[in-house]
């Protein structure tokens, strides 16, 4: 009996497991072929994936590019295509050869030591015209195929800006429910441009070349080779920024040629308030996650850069008399400690000497009217809020062309705006004030406009394939107050006093080839480098040229010891750089 007992149990847990394997087989080979397990694999397309060769041709994805049209990632470039099956017929490679300038025995040995297709470019010595790639295909050998493959440029341009992809299915299944037609494996943006623009430029189809073969390599339907190409005539998209290439190359060479190691810069033009180049530094590296930020877009302390602000709202409210002296002799808290020696200066000379006691005696004197002053003013100067481009695009109520762009701060306690030395850090750029680099910029082109505010542009177009706009980016303005025009045109003056004066902290640029105003700033990080060293935020921020300002520029050095700094050669470079630009287009 109890034998029986076993056996029937037995039996039942065999027809469990049994019934559990058919029911997981079917699952595989019947219901779910097409949408397989979480990541919605397709069965039926990987298994004739396993017996397919191919040569991508284009992943379908959106591309960008710089202002006048030059790639910024990828280009299409003129590209020999080689399927292995050659080996195993007769064909014309010495015809092949006279095209190419390939011997033909050396297209013969190309394809039998390969199993896969073979795709030969100018990396390869292979360097093609539009009519030699005519002139291969006229030939029409089977497995012979001149293609314009889309392939990464040599050099890396504007990493921060493009951003990365990834593959990621479960995200891709999250952000797109309604995508059904898209593989698992098809990325999706990650950072940059190429994840705020991910839904224009996630893919409509794939262009390639394929043909199937058996488990020994051989062709199984013949030698035929098919194209697959898309043709949609309005995607995949391409996305027109407003980087200036040469430019934005440049501003990387002149980073590392200073050796700024951690900051950057921004360039900007201001009458249209477009980013020229934008630079982040370190360069970036997928497999270290502190380089994956554009640091022009993150929050820094400014340090004297922020007596602008101070500067302005002292302006406004009618505290910039000329003829008043300030001691400074005496420190940021009006204490004679020896570190300064500067004697009695006036307002001006003050901003051009970046004087703390100055701006520190002006901020506790402003406080004292309003308390909200110096926030309101840094917003009436486009600086503390965030001033990348947003507006409706389509279904998007709210698009960001920076969508990572962070708020600048000022206050991190109300109960500071009571405290005299809360009130002296603050003036100074240090306490709790941090802002974005990108909004330094956009500060420098407001005043330069005349106090006329507006959002920052990346993006100008984004184009169908056939070349036809499918949105355009208009000029916005930065909503709220404004500073007065006459509060622009004095801030204009005091900028370039930083240059003009014989001892002013921009005295340097006095040889510059374009009349520079701008700001210095030094703002301590809290930090110190192995050597025990106070670590700095070294900047220059200013326009060029000064009389008919064309471009607003922010240079950032961080981490930095004060006599390290290349902040201000950079800022030198980068104006010496862009006056042969316009010199040359004259």
């Amino acid at each position: 009996m109890l034998q029986n007992k076993r056996f029937i149990f037995f039996g039942i847990m065999f027809l469990v497991v049994l019934t559990f394997f058919l029911y997981r087989l079917a699952d595989i080979q019947l219901i779910n072929t097409e949408s397989f397990s979480e990541k919605g694999v397709n069965l039926v397309q990987e298994s004739v994936n396993q017996r397919t060769q191919e040569v991508m041709i284009d992943d379908g994805r959106g591309r960008f590019v710089d202002r006048n049209g030059n790639p910024l990632q990828k280009q299409a470039e003129p590209s020999l295509v080689l399927f292995p099956f050659l080996k195993e017929t007769k064909w014309p490679s010495e015809d092949l050869s006279r095209i190419v300038g390939i011997p033909g025995n050396k297209l013969q040995e190309l394809v039998s030591d390969t199993k896969e297709p073979i795709v030969l470019s100018s990396k390869d010595g292979v360097s093609l015209t539009a009519s030699e790639l005519e002139k291969i295909n006229e030939l029409e050998i089977p497995g012979v195929f001149g293609i314009y493959q889309q392939t990464k440029l040599d050099e890396t341009i504007g990493e921060h800006i493009i951003g990365i992809v990834g593959e990621n299915a479960e995200a891709l299944r999250a952000k797109y429910p309604d995508r059904t037609d898209l593989s698992y494996k098809t990325k999706i943006g990650v950072t940059g441009l190429e994840e705020a623009f991910d839904e224009f430029l996630l893919p409509d189809a794939e262009t390639k070349l394929l043909y199937h073969v058996d488990g020994d390599g051989h062709p199984l339907f013949g030698i035929n080779v098919k194209y697959i190409a898309d043709s949609n005539p309005f995607y995949p998209v391409t996305v027109e920024t407003t980087i200036d290439k040469e430019v934005q190359i440049i501003a990387e060479e002149v980073l590392e040629q200073q050796n700024i190691d951690k900051g950057g810069l921004v360039l900007l033009d201001i009458e249209n308030n477009e980013v020229l180049a934008m630079a982040s530094k370190p360069s970036l590296n997928r497999s270290d996650s502190n380089t994956l930020s554009n640091r022009m877009l993150q929050p820094l302390f400014p340090g004297s850069i922020f007596k602008t602000v101070i500067s302005a709202a002292a302006i406004e409210y009618g505290l910039d008399d000329p003829t008043r002296q300030f001691n400074c002799s005496l420190n940021l808290h009006g204490e004679a400690d020896g570190g300064q020696d500067d004697g009695q200066l006036t307002f001006e000379r003050s901003f051009a000497k970046s004087c703390n006691y100055t701006f520190t005696t002006l901020a506790r004197e402003l406080m004292e009217k309003d308390q909200h002053v110096i926030e309101d003013t840094a917003s009436k100067i486009g600086l503390i809020n965030p001033v990348g481009w947003t507006g409706e695009v389509f279904h998007y109520e709210n698009f960001k062309q920076f969508p990572v762009e962070k708020t600048g701060n000022i206050w991190s306690d109300e109960k500071d705006k009571n405290v005299p030395r809360a009130i002296d850090q603050t003036a100074i750029g240090q306490k709790d004030v941090k802002v974005t680099p990108l909004s330094i910029a956009n500060m420098m082109a407001t005043i330069a406009r005349g106090g006329q505010k507006q959002q920052v542009k990346i993006v100008k177009n984004i184009l169908y394939k056939n070349g036809t706009k499918m949105y355009s980016f208009t000029s916005n303005s930065l909503e709220g107050e404004v500073i007065s025009p006459m509060t622009a045109a004095k801030l204009q003056k005091l900028l370039r006093l930083v240059v003009t004066d014989s001892e002013g902290t921009g005295r340097r640029f006095q040889t510059s080839p374009m009349e520079v105003s701008g700001k210095s700033g030094t703002a301590q990080t809290g930090k110190s480098n192995e050597d025990d060293q106070t670590l700095y935020n070294k900047w220059f921020a200013g326009y060029f040229p000064s009389d008919q300002p064309k471009y607003a520029l922010v240079v950032v050095e961080m981490d930095t010891t004060s006599a390290e700094a290349g902040t201000n050669a950079a800022f030198y470079d980068i104006v010496n750089e862009m006056s042969k630009i316009d010199e040359r287009k004259n």
